[in-house]
């Protein structure tokens, strides 16, 4: 497994080593001693799986109680996969990065609690595939606005994204609760 750091030090970029033949592939997906060797030791409760459709955007999400950490890859398709920093402490606090994760480069993002996470999709359908490290909390959800000006974020597609109504009006940086 490849590890590597992001412009967010604790949001990692995951590439396992794939096994490649005739008949397909093998890699290991999670693997705990692996992990943990690499200073990352959680325990997950939960796997999710989304499908959605061309420009599709999820997100920005998390809970401010019973935060999770999340593994996130697609599993067929490609995504824009984005983390933010939302801990008010952190040196990187309000900052973003993003990585393409598909089913063809196999990556998986490492999102720690205490950051917001979202996609946007580009192909023309993807099923994304995330383990957390806690339980969804419905009440505890909360939901950055993904065009915030304070964030920044340069999503990769000029079409109008699609979004769920909670999407569409989520709070800014400055009006969310946030982690400490």
């Amino acid at each position: 497994m490849k590890i590597t750091s992001t412009a967010l030090p604790e949001v990692l970029i995951l590439e396992p080593r794939v096994f490649e033949d005739s008949r397909g592939f093998f890699f290991e997906a999670f693997n705990r001693r692996t992990w943990a060797s690499a200073g990352i030791d959680s325990e997950f409760v939960q796997d999710n799986q989304s499908s959605s459709k061309r420009n599709v955007l999820r997100g920005l999400h998390y809970q401010i109680r019973q935060p999770q950490g999340k593994l996130v890859r697609a599993i067929q398709g490609e995504i824009f996969d984005v983390a933010v920093d939302i801990r008010k402490s952190s040196p990187t606090f309000g900052k973003s990065v993003h990585v393409t994760l598909s089913a063809d480069n196999r990556k998986m993002l490492w999102i720690p609690a205490g950051f917001a996470h979202g996609f946007l999709v580009l192909s023309d359908s993807a099923e994304v595939l995330y383990k957390t490290t806690d339980f969804y909390a419905p009440e505890h959800e909360r939901t950055l606005l993904w065009n915030d000006p304070q964030l920044a974020i340069s999503w990769p597609s000029t079409a109008a994204p699609v979004l769920s109504d909670k999407d569409r009006v989520g709070l800014t940086l400055d009006r969310a609760e946030l982690f400490g």
